[in-house]
């Protein structure tokens, strides 16, 4: 039970964990706003407006760097983590969702009139956008410092 009372007293953790949900509530703001209705399911997708991820690696980050200093070797893992998360995100990613928009197409185009074929449509909204991935980044940075106090 200790070591779970220790993980619950991170600090850096919880306000790493505390930017992610932030930028996943934004998300549903930002699908309310753009089309007009309430969309739940974004709280819990991946890909959209800002990158849930990129906030999580940015606070958890800049968390390590105001609490363990900005030339140790902790800050320097977490911000090759961060980049590669980033990378993987606007790259491997949006272009994987690309790929399942292409094949979705296809599928709809020649099967569409073969009723026996019957599979699930593949996930578009895998990646984001560098916009996206930009601003989760700041928002996670923004998170991290306005908690700094703290640390």
């Amino acid at each position: 039970m200790q070591d779970v009372s220790e993980i619950l007293d991170n600090h850096v953790l919880l306000v790493a964990l505390i930017a992610c949900l932030i930028a996943q509530v934004l998300k549903a703001v930002v699908e309310y706003v753009r089309h007009g209705k309430i969309n739940l399911r974004v709280l819990v997708e991946t890909g959209g407006m800002p990158s849930a991820h990129s906030a999580l690696v940015t606070a958890l980050a800049g968390g390590i760097g105001q609490t363990m200093g900005w030339g140790s070797p902790a800050f320097a893992l977490t911000s090759v983590f961060a980049v590669i998360v980033m990378y993987d995100a606007t790259g491997v990613r949006q272009a994987a969702g690309k790929q399942a928009r292409i094949l979705n197409q296809i599928v709809d185009e020649f099967f569409q009139e073969n009723t026996e074929f019957n599979e699930d449509r593949l996930k578009e909204l895998l990646g984001h956008t560098p916009v996206q991935v930009i601003v989760g980044s700041a928002l996670g940075a923004a998170i991290s410092c306005l908690a700094a106090p703290a640390y």
